[in-house]
């Protein structure tokens, strides 16, 4: 069994992407062995409304029984927006979505906006997960209107500490992963995963004695990276740093149990 924690359809403005429609992505997904993906739509990034973009998902996944069978969506919420609540509401009702993700640097609030916090125990409350994703694109190559102002772990530490009962999903883990004490407590009791999908997840070794081998699950961040690569993560883990029992939780046992799947 292998679950994606982290995949996209939609336009990203500034480049063409390749496998960002729904046929696209589950082509990819049959060609690496994947079982389910959780997606999202990337329009809900830059959407004014990011409602609009949650209906845009629904209708794709519901275009096809076999992308009902196969994806798993995530809802996009901006907590700063009017009717926020009610879009919530919608998103985990009516349409059923299994998670929650919100863009602080892209719609320009602060984590600890009372708005957000809100979202977040509403999220708890709901018993679904809150995705962050540390970076989007890399800004370097990409256009002058992209986001230069990446977090590191630590920038989401004061919403995990604020809201610490809820569950959390990081992804795309691009820079450090360097916490004290302090925060790597929080982290270790926290229902929190990491995906794979992030040029940080490296060194194993290290990062399964600082967090637990539960705290991380795969994820490819496509079609803004690469598909393969976040899963080559966990397939050329040697022996003596993972047994299958441990790349199982990370290929599918980990985020199953966050989603209850």
């Amino acid at each position: 069994m292998l679950i994606d924690s982290n995949a996209y359809i939609g336009h990203w403005p500034f480049r063409q992407y390749t496998y960002n429609t729904p046929e696209a992505l589950l082509e990819r997904m049959k060609e690496f062995g994947t079982d389910r993906s959780v997606i999202s739509n990337l329009n809900g990034v830059f959407y004014k409304n990011t409602q609009h973009a949650n209906e845009e998902l629904m209708d794709a996944i519901n275009s096809k029984r076999a992308y009902r069978d196969r994806f798993i969506p995530f809802g996009v919420i901006n907590p700063v927006y009017g009717g926020w609540r009610d879009d919530f509401k919608v998103c985990t009702t009516t349409m059923r979505m299994k998670g929650i993700r919100i863009y602080p640097k892209y719609h320009r609030y602060d984590v600890l906006d009372p708005g957000c916090v809100e979202l977040v125990k509403m999220c708890r409350d709901a018993g679904i997960p809150v995705v962050l994703s540390l970076r989007m694109v890399d800004w370097r190559p990409s256009s002058w209107l992209d986001l230069k102002d990446e977090w590191s772990l630590k920038d989401v530490v004061p919403i995990v500490r604020a809201v610490p009962d809820a569950r959390f999903l990081i992804v795309n883990v691009a820079n450090s992963t360097a916490l004290n004490d302090e925060d790597l407590s929080l982290f270790r009791k926290a229902d929190l995963l990491m995906d794979t999908s992030g040029r940080s997840m490296v060194d194993w070794i290290d990062l399964f004695q600082r967090f637990g081998p539960e705290k991380f699950c795969f994820g490819t961040h496509s079609p803004l990276l690469d598909y393969f690569t976040g899963l080559l993560r966990i397939e050329s883990l040697r022996a003596n740093e993972a047994d299958e029992k441990t790349k199982d939780l990370l290929r599918f046992e980990n985020l199953s149990r966050m989603l209850a799947i």
